[in-house]
């Protein structure tokens, strides 16, 4: 499909002031890479610099009649207009270019809906889909103004198509929330089964396109599709690792964030995105090679704010600059300079790619997810194979030795909130603080 895609650029009096996040080539690049995204065949690309956003085409006339024009000589299947169009204006846009008019929301949902693996996955997208269909039911086709007559007793001239779609919809979006419940409550009871076993959960989180599922594979030797496009991968996945000195945790890749993220989509992912509230740490990947990855980054945080993360808190997130095989020498010793100078809570650079600075990262994981346990000394019969199996599995065995008699003494490191466990199955009076 043949498509053009529009981004306008509106000024900052027209924007009420609100300062621009990111240049104007830069939120372009990232359209096509949309349109690109869904396999659109992109024609034409341009900025359009407007004062203000006019109510009923978005665009000022002169610019509206100056798009037609493109439309007809490149023979343009789809426009993509990369801002959130009204109903009004897509159909006004629609009728003047005599074409199929998307906006930013509508691309994204159809690319989530192009990814979705899951059921689960395929039913956020679905009710994202539904919400933002029943915004659309304003628009005044014609087969929606007929009127369909009662039944039974019931007179009157009946519901409106346009009421009896909306109603539909409703009916639909209410049937997914209560399957979404019950995601919910699934996720809810494997997040309990885990907790049982000490895995501590870190959550990779990042703009779309940052490395995420790279870096995914990489720590976990795993296959998550991983490409350099947007939004490549959408439904979570969790695999096992294991730190340098023993600890196992459970890491989870999860969808990537973009900037005007819809929030319909928000909203719908909200229960994949329970996985990030409660992971035990958090992992901001960045790419740091990225001319805006500062912006990406704030847009991060917004998301992140939005669900109850504490961003700032640096006891639980790790900023990793991803991609640093893509920097010049000069642009990596300055990274290499960032990350020295800001001391205990430094981002970890790294190249998901090479693998360069993973295990540095690992490192970092562990450091972060051990602090503040409890070492403990445990007692064990030489014939207690099965308690050496569950110390084994409910914590992290620094030492094991065996004394003269037979007698089994294993250090363990576990959460403070844990230790009462080991008590309760060893006995007090075998359990010592080290």
């Amino acid at each position: 499909m043949r498509c053009a895609v529009v981004t306008p650029v509106v000024s900052r009096r027209g924007r009420g002031g609100a300062p621009e996040r990111r240049s104007p080539e830069a939120r372009l690049d990232e359209a096509v890479g949309l349109a690109a995204a869904i396999e659109l065949d992109v024609v034409f690309s341009g900025l359009i610099s407007l004062s203000e956003v006019r109510p009923a085409t978005y665009l000022g006339t002169g610019k509206v009649e100056e798009l037609a024009d493109v439309v007809k000589a490149e023979h343009i299947d789809l426009v993509f207009f990369d801002a959130a169009l009204s109903p009004v204006q897509q159909r006004n846009l629609e009728k003047a270019w005599s074409t199929k008019v998307v906006d930013r929301t509508a691309l994204i949902l159809e690319i989530f809906g192009m990814r979705a693996r899951t059921k689960e996955g395929a039913l956020q997208v679905e009710l994202a889909h539904l919400n933002y269909q029943r915004s659309r039911l304003v628009r005044s086709w014609t087969h929606l103004e007929r009127q369909r007559g009662g039944f039974g007793f019931l007179g009157g001239p009946g519901e409106t198509q346009i009421e009896a779609d909306r109603r539909l919809i409703g009916e639909r979006i209410l049937r997914i929330e209560k399957e979404l419940e019950q995601v919910k409550r699934t996720r809810g009871l494997h997040r309990a089964s885990r907790k049982r076993v000490p895995y501590p959960i870190v959550a990779l989180v990042g703009y779309t396109n940052a490395g995420k599922s790279t870096l995914f594979n990489r720590l976990t030797r795993a296959e998550v599709m991983a490409k350099d496009l947007l939004f490549a991968t959408l439904d979570p996945t969790l695999r096992a690792v294991d730190l340098p000195h023993g600890t196992r945790i459970i890491l989870s890749d999860t969808v990537g964030f973009i900037s005007e993220l819809p929030t319909q989509l928000v909203a719908a992912f909200r229960a994949t995105l329970e996985e990030v509230l409660e992971a035990d740490l958090i992992l901001h990947v960045r790419d740091i090679s990225h001319p805006d990855t500062e912006a990406q980054a704030a847009d991060v945080a917004d998301v992140l704010e939005d669900l109850g993360v504490e961003v700032k808190d640096g006891g639980r997130v790790i900023e990793v600059w991803n991609k640093i095989d893509r920097l010049s020498p000069e642009a990596r010793e300055q990274v290499q300079n960032q990350t020295l100078r800001a001391g205990a809570e430094a981002p970890v650079a790294v190249s998901a790619l090479t693998g360069e600075g993973t295990d540095d990262l690992l490192g970092v994981i562990e450091r972060r997810i051990t602090s503040g346990r409890v070492t403990l000394s445990v007692t064990l019969a030489a014939e207690d194979g099965e308690g050496l199996g569950w110390l084994y599995r409910h914590g992290e065995v620094l030492e094991r030795s065996t004394g003269e008699d037979g007698v089994l003494q294993v250090a363990l490191r576990i959460p403070p909130e844990r230790a009462g466990l080991v008590t309760r199955r060893f006995g007090a009076r075998r359990v010592h603080s080290m």
